[in-house]
């Protein structure tokens, strides 16, 4: 078979897939009709069950790779059905093949009841096409007491799930047990104790560690294979200059402002810094050549554990066999005397778009009520771990521990396997979290122990701001070209230095480029965000 015919056997296959979706959705009996139709007379407006005889909702969302749909068998899922009287019917599309079935069925206008997960549909995603997804706060407000209550404890939950349009479209979580802090500095430890080094504090310190384990063959293997830092780029090596970008958008806040981080003081400064660990052989020569992949080999290196430091979520994560070697350590001091830690002083737990319920949706009320359920404590524990009974065990003092996983199984594979772990609606109230009992060792414990080390340097972040349909037509335009250059520049001068003979033209380049108007839209949508009440 030439390589013509397989792509269109593929494509053929592909529209099959998306056309036996469709055809399963349409026989929600949705359409596109913006008119709920009259609610069941069975339906209770509180208690349960929801209704009196059994209705039918099609629930879509979308799971990694080849997850599959095991999480369906969660126990509390199973019981909600029997006491709600509200039967799921479950479609679960694979991360491999969603980007092209959302958008056959984005075109076709033809939607299931619900929506679950922020993976599944995007913030311009629901911009773009408001005109399949309800306008929620009224079912919050007539049918939901216990989001309700929630976005009362905790108003970030109505200001992260507010459109620009002033509307509720999507239902938010706030995750359980999560860290303030996201990525920290990981060393190998092994190293150091071999070298007879103190775990650095600031960045003379870790250049100082660098060289040497660049110089003294920490791994005892004979050879000059050690690299002292790698990752896809310089990720959050900038840290100690006070540059923490969690978003990813080039953004941060200072002093209740809004700045865009590589047109700042501190950027520059960094750079240099980067360069001269870079000339000295101290950062990998591949920094900005490798791919996920090539990266973990080095992590993962068979012969020998060959790097020493990175910033990673817990140390354990991607060294395979070396992990025992390294260890997180707290922020280092930068220039300026401070330390800086990545994250979010409110938690790392706060997500929207994970429940939408679409105009397709015949019977909203009974979506909402049934959407409400998902908002209690023992719930959202049950649809992030997994059910009570079979991986939570309830305590007769009131506390909740997580049992062990299965041989063979790490737990946060466990954990998605058993529950929607992630994505869907949660709230757990910060009061309940003091019951849940966390190994301090692995999975989500060990992160909120590594946690102390860095949460009171936590940045407050460039928050999760929404845009609206204008600004998404013109976000793509502006970030395609700046971010294309302010990456170039930053590799380029990482490499060959320059920084301060070409920062002028940078900075005027970038102004050509539209960067002004970029940061309008960027501080327009934080003065809408930070304006949510």
């Amino acid at each position: 078979m030439n390589k013509s015919t397989k792509g269109s056997v593929k494509k053929i296959a592909t529209m099959m897939l998306a056309a036996t979706l469709l055809f399963g959705l349409t026989a929600c009996g949705g359409g596109n009709d913006n008119t709920a139709a009259k609610t069941p007379g069975s339906f209770n407006k509180e208690g349960l069950p929801i209704v009196t005889e059994p209705v039918t909702l099609k629930v879509l969302t979308m799971r990694w790779g080849n997850m599959g749909d095991t999480f369906t068998n969660n126990q509390w899922l199973k019981d909600l059905e029997k006491n709600t009287n509200v039967k799921i019917e479950w479609q679960v599309v694979s991360s491999n093949d969603w980007a092209e079935q959302k958008s056959i069925m984005l075109a076709s206008g033809t939607l299931p009841d619900i929506i679950i997960g922020n993976q599944t549909f995007s913030d311009s995603d629901i911009v773009n096409n408001l005109s399949y997804f309800r306008p929620l706060d009224d079912y919050i407000a007539q049918y939901m007491p216990n989001l309700k209550a929630a976005m009362e404890e905790t108003p970030e939950l109505r200001k992260i799930s507010t459109y620009p349009d002033g509307k509720i479209y999507s239902l938010p979580t706030r995750l359980p047990a999560r860290p303030q802090s996201k990525n920290q500095p990981v060393i190998n430890k092994a190293w150091l104790d071999k070298l007879g080094l103190k775990v650095p504090d600031t960045i003379d310190d870790l250049h100082n560690v660098l060289k040497a384990f660049k110089e003294q063959d920490p791994n005892g293997n004979g050879k000059n294979d050690e690299i002292p830092f790698t990752e896809n780029g310089l990720g959050d090596f900038l840290t100690p200059f006070g540059i923490t970008d969690i978003n990813l958008n080039s953004m941060m806040v200072r002093d209740g402002k809004p700045l865009f981080i590589p047109t700042s003081e501190e950027y520059k400064e960094g750079l240099k810094w980067a360069h001269q660990l870079y000339s000295e052989g101290l950062i990998d020569k591949e920094l900005y050549t490798q791919d996920n992949s090539m990266t973990s080999a080095k992590q993962q290196n068979a012969d020998a554990a060959i790097v020493g430091f990175t910033y990673q979520w817990t140390p354990d994560a991607v060294f395979g066999k070396w992990k025992d070697q390294y260890i997180a350590i707290p922020p280092l001091t930068g220039p300026d005397g401070k330390k800086y830690q990545p994250g979010d002083p409110s938690g790392l737990s706060y997500n929207r778009n994970e429940m939408l319920i679409t105009t397709s949706c015949k019977n909203p009320e009974i979506a909402a009520r049934w959407a409400d359920q998902f908002y209690t404590n023992e719930a959202s524990i049950q649809n992030f771990w997994g059910a009570i009974g079979t991986v939570i065990k309830k305590n007769d003092d009131g506390t909740y521990t997580l049992m062990d996983p299965p041989a063979g199984t790490s737990a946060d594979a466990w954990y998605w396997e058993q529950s929607l772990r992630d994505f869907g609606p949660k709230y757990v109230s910060p009061s309940f979290e003091k019951d849940i009992v966390l190994n301090p060792e692995t999975g989500d414990g060990l992160k909120q122990e590594l946690d102390k080390l860095g949460n009171k340097f936590v940045t407050t972040p460039f928050p999760n701001v929404m845009y609206t349909a204008e600004e998404f037509k013109e976000l793509p335009t502006l970030t395609t070209d700046i971010d294309s250059y302010v990456s170039t520049m930053r590799a380029q001068w990482v490499i060959k230095g320059g920084i301060d003979d070409t920062w002028d033209i940078y900075i005027k380049k970038l102004g050509d480029m539209g960067l002004e108007q970029l940061i309008k839209i960027r501080t327009d949508a934080y003065e809408r965000y930070m304006s949510v009440k």
